[in-house]
């Protein structure tokens, strides 16, 4: 019995995330309205590759990586394609935004923190007021994708390109490695990919 109920308890452990609490900071207005207009768009989410082949590629492997996660054939290429565009979009490597999936929510999109951070990037309630639409819903998975790689793109701007200081504000986390060690370590032990080279 009682090592029923370890079990129970590792597995729990095991599937927990680190659940995301970004702190509340004023913007500037310019910088609102840019985060605005950057999570208020609406163009096609299709992904662009070097080429048909390597989007084939791309997808083939993280899909075959994720299927454990996400069962679900459909439903795994739509996230996938959504990761691809919404993080290049931001200006961020797709493998990393996995690898902070990984670490924040597990890949449940209807992840819940103990500090109220929802979905796939666990992105803090505040923040549909200060930058999006009041009917904006955080477990949408466009919606999720596109605050998270925003908000992470800010942060990264904040920090002049310090991942590992960009990351502990994204997790509410600044200063401590414990986050940004854990997102590293996803993102290169789960998530590593090599773009092709295109023949001569």
């Amino acid at each position: 019995m009682k090592r029923a109920g370890l079990l129970v308890l590792f597995s729990l452990a095991a599937g927990a995330a680190y659940a995301g609490a970004q702190n509340y900071e004023p913007l500037a207005a310019s910088v609102q309205a840019a985060l605005h207009a950057a999570v208020s768009d609406r163009a096609s989410p299709e992904p662009t590759f070097a080429s048909l082949e390597e989007k084939a590629r791309w997808l083939s492997e993280m899909s075959f990586r994720l299927a454990k996660r996400m069962p679900n054939e459909k439903e795994r290429q739509g996230f996938l394609k959504t990761v691809h565009y919404e993080a290049t979009r931001a200006g961020l490597d797709p493998q990393l935004v996995l690898g902070l999936i990984q670490v924040e929510s597990g890949f449940r999109k209807y992840a819940v923190s103990s500090a109220g951070a929802r979905g796939y990037m666990q992105v803090m309630p505040f923040w549909v007021k200060l930058i999006g639409g009041r009917n904006d819903n955080l477990f949408h998975l466009r919606t999720n994708l596109r605050y998270g790689c925003t908000i992470l793109r800010h942060y990264l701007d904040i920090e002049k390109g310090d991942l590992y200081r960009a990351l502990g504000r994204y997790n509410g986390s600044l200063g401590q490695a414990e986050y940004p060690s854990a997102v590293r370590a996803a993102w290169e032990r789960h998530w590593p990919y090599a773009p092709k080279l295109a023949q001569r």
